[in-house]
């Protein structure tokens, strides 16, 4: 769609985790890529030396974001999550090569009709197909809540004839620049120094992860391959959340005992943020068979960028006399919530075994 043989890119909320992930991975492939966002987090700043522009958008303003969007090669979205941002992205039907919009893998339904946002506890979270395939159920309902939400502007945006929209479902997203990087449950315990940690269910809770750099990855083949589909953006590892502990510990280079219990959370102790009571795995088979998709880097290669890049940010803050809760308030409030750091409940139950 260009006049030279540069191909361009525009990334809406392209300075969170998956937007900086995506720019590199195009940069780096010779692409010419905008990035927007609202200016409200610093980003990847080695961006800088790639070619890479940042500019402030609002994706509210609908004809500054269209104006922004029209003849690109490839429009990224990693924010779009209701409806009407469905409605303003079909908008660039014949306007761009292809279009990507980044949803989410909460919006299956499991066998028994239920759907993550729903979940009270273990009893009505949802009975997932083991893996989960594009073509399963997703929610459907007035809800505006998340996944409802999400599932049905992923359905507007398939409806929209001529438009070429690529929608990736990841799952438990890591990578640095995460607002949410559900690893800090296991690098504070490092760095507080703890020799144990204490998981129900044997620790065989499986909740697929989605590297930031295995989603650009297919980022990059949807601009090369345009849609429409729904493709599933999970790691290939499948790892079980004792296996998520051990790397995490193994990339610290801490020994940290990881002690399990059968059954599921007692109190709140045991419970992580990957844990599940049925498992929650997502297929990459399409995309492989559609796409050639192949991932780039398993979850020990990925996560210890993000590993880094949390305890960078901690230590930063430590000097400047702040705590961890002010660089990432939204951990903060789900640790206080979910009770992630009982250390005492854990040295309790690990000294009456």
């Amino acid at each position: 769609m260009q006049a030279d043989t540069t191909r361009t890119a525009m990334i809406i909320g392209g300075t969170g985790q998956i937007g900086a992930a995506a720019a590199r991975r195009l940069a780096a492939d010779g692409w010419s890529v905008l990035v927007a966002h609202r200016g409200t987090h610093s980003g990847d700043a080695a961006l800088a030396d790639l070619d890479v522009t940042t500019i402030r958008l609002d994706r509210d303003d609908t004809d500054a974001l269209l104006a922004k969007a029209r003849g690109h090669d490839l429009v990224l979205d990693t924010v779009a999550y209701e409806p009407k941002h469905a409605d303003q992205l079909a908008r660039l039907a014949g306007d761009v090569g292809s279009l990507v919009v980044i949803s989410t893998g909460s919006v299956y339904t499991g066998r028994n009709g239920g759907y993550l946002d729903i979940v009270t506890g273990p009893d009505d979270f949802p009975d997932y197909p083991i893996p989960l395939r594009e073509d399963d159920p997703t929610v459907d309902n007035r809800k505006r809540t998340y996944s409802p939400l999400k599932a049905a502007m992923e359905r507007r945006l398939l409806a929209t004839a001529d438009l070429p929209v690529s929608i990736l479902r990841p799952g438990a997203i890591h990578g640095p620049f995460s607002p949410a990087l559900r690893e800090w449950f296991f690098i504070k315990r490092a760095l507080d120094r703890r020799e144990v940690v204490v998981l129900s269910d044997d620790g065989a809770n499986r909740f697929s992860t989605s590297s930031t750099v295995n989603i650009a990855e297919l980022v990059a083949l949807c601009a090369e391959q345009p849609g429409p589909r729904v493709l599933n953006a999970v790691d290939d590892d499948n790892l079980s959340v004792a296996e998520i502990a051990a790397t995490v510990f193994d990339a610290l280079d801490r020994e940290v005992e990881i002690v399990t219990f059968p059954g599921p959370p007692v109190d709140g102790l045991g419970s992580t943020p990957w844990t599940v009571a049925h498992p929650l795995v997502l297929s990459m088979a399409r995309a492989t068979v559609d796409l050639g998709y192949r991932a780039p880097v398993t979850y020990a290669d990925s996560v210890r960028a993000a590993i880094d890049w949390a305890v960078r940010e901690a230590h930063a803050a430590e000097r400047r006399d702040e705590g961890w809760e002010r660089v990432f308030p939204t951990l903060a409030e789900r640790a206080t919530a979910d009770g992630w750091f009982d250390y005492a409940a854990e040295d309790a139950y690990v000294a009456g075994r």
